[in-house]
């Protein structure tokens, strides 16, 4: 089986009830995987994605949520709550990392969420050990009252493994218990070091995911889809620590894997999460054995070479477009006229992270900013002149309106421009909310067009330029691809 599939089952022998989640790379297939099996659905963002299964939880239903990495920042103010607050039945947030930004803004590492909400992180390394860590992760989550993330990658996913399925007998999962409101918000702090967190350290360190392997005196500590890259070239006089937890890091079985090797390498992606609690104690990315990022079995072997060393050199050189290949607007994309008269307009631009991302290339160049899915309209209203911002409709939908909302309460100058092809495009045609009515309460001058039409975009963009305030203009069209 594949990794998306051994997720699936374990989700299924877990009991769970509903998933929720936000698509994109490299999750979106393990989404559609569960088909008719397990009810689920696409929220408009991460964030609610989570307080739903949230309230699951509260009701005692076990459930999920699936993210990429950088929806991890979206949901990241439940998450962080809901670790003291308490829950009731298991919740698993299964967070897809991208290490090489094969699709994604950023190569950030889902990991260090564990460490700033202090709940548990798995990184499994094969289908076999996902499966295992989902239906660990479950009962865990209820032990301690917390959420539970499980890191994935695209190889995880793909990788194929053989698991065997856990038939248990039905348990019912608790539900909130509200007396925890008998204690002050101090006092669920000092509850969660007092008993959940303790507890946490101790399943670290007897969790039967992480596999010790005394073969020599040098060796390595790895986590995740490394785990299994390291098993396939490692020297048999290397000792390996491939660790299925990593938050809380079994502090215990680390130092004694420390202690009884005289070198000991740490092979992760994408950043030090793990060499970073070890500090001067093991070689990896502060020292210039690894590189950051995507891990490769030549950067293992080559690692391994110099790992007598307290220093190696590692060269980095920043790709770029023409290195990698351009990834150009659609041949076909009815929004090409829109772009070329945006182009033509001196005006500062902010984009969004759909579709609109690719005139940042050649040959449009169009995009002087885009930091994130719907921040295009609060970035453009920082500009210090009236500029334009480009946004899909997902993304006014999943964070957008906020900033729309504010230009309006803040009398900010701004034009936004709505690619309102009623569909996310980048992630796989998923469906997405029609705002025109909300839009159209908030801002006055509101304006539909066909971006394909006998208008002249330009001269429509020029005038609103010159009008006081916020002009908005849904560019209504379809995508070809869908």
């Amino acid at each position: 089986m594949t990794g998306t599939d051994a997720a699936v089952h374990a989700l299924l022998d877990s009991g769970v009830k509903i998933v929720t989640g936000v698509p994109g790379y490299p999750v979106t297939g393990l989404m559609e995987a569960l088909g008719k099996k397990i009810r689920h659905e696409w929220s408009v963002n991460e964030k609610v994605a989570l307080e739903l299964m949230l309230g699951s939880s509260v009701c005692g239903e076990r459930s999920a949520v699936i993210t990429k990495h950088v929806g991890m920042n979206i949901l990241a103010d439940p998450l962080v709550t809901s670790a003291t607050h308490t829950i009731g039945a298991g919740v698993v947030i299964f967070a897809g990392d991208d290490p090489g930004v094969q699709k994604s803004q950023n190569e950030q590492d889902s990991r260090f969420y564990g460490l700033i909400a202090e709940v548990p992180v798995f990184d499994p390394s094969t289908p076999e050990a996902l499966y295992l860590s989902i239906r660990e992760a479950f009962g865990l989550s209820e032990r301690v009252s917390t959420p539970v993330i499980i890191r994935l990658t695209d190889r995880l996913l793909k990788s194929e493994g053989n698991i065997n399925r856990i038939n248990e007998p039905d348990h019912k999962p608790p539900s909130f218990d509200k007396k925890i409101w008998h204690i002050t918000m101090l006092g669920k702090h000092q509850r969660f070091h007092g008993a959940s967190f303790p507890e946490m350290c101790r399943y670290a360190e007897s969790c039967q995911l992480n596999v010790y392997k005394k073969r020599g005196t040098v060796g390595i500590i790895s986590s995740g889809f490394p785990s299994s890259l390291v098993e396939s070239v490692i020297p048999e006089n290397v000792s390996h620590l491939s660790l299925g937890i990593v938050n809380p890091l079994p502090l215990d079985m680390v130092k004694r894997f420390l202690d009884e090797h005289e070198h000991v390498l740490v092979v992760e992606e994408t950043e030090p999460v793990i060499e970073k609690q070890l500090p001067g104690k093991a070689l990896g990315k502060l020292t210039g054995h690894m590189p950051y990022g995507l891990v490769e079995i030549r950067d293992i072997q080559k690692a391994i070479e110099n790992i007598h060393k307290d220093k190696a050199a590692y060269n980095i050189t920043p790709q770029t477009v023409e290195e990698r290949g351009e990834r150009p607007v659609c041949e076909d994309c009815p929004y090409i006229p829109l772009y070329n008269a945006v182009k033509e307009l001196d005006v500062p631009v902010a984009g969004d992270l759909g579709c609109a991302i690719l005139t940042s290339q050649p040959h449009f160049s169009l995009l002087d900013a885009a930091f994130s899915l719907g921040s295009a309209i609060g970035t453009a209203c920082g500009f210090n002149r009236k500029g334009i911002a480009i946004i899909g409709d997902f993304g006014l939908a999943h964070s957008g309106m906020a900033g729309l909302i504010n230009a309006v309460h803040n009398e900010h100058e701004v034009v936004v421009v709505v690619l309102q092809n009623e569909i996310a495009a980048m992630t796989g045609g998923q469906k997405v909310p029609d705002l025109t009515g909300l839009v159209e309460s908030c801002v006055q001058d509101t304006e539909i067009i066909d971006p394909q039409a006998d208008v002249d975009i330009k001269v429509l963009l020029e005038e609103k330029l010159k009008k006081k305030g916020i002009s908005v203009i849904l560019a209504r069209a379809r995508c070809p691809r869908y």
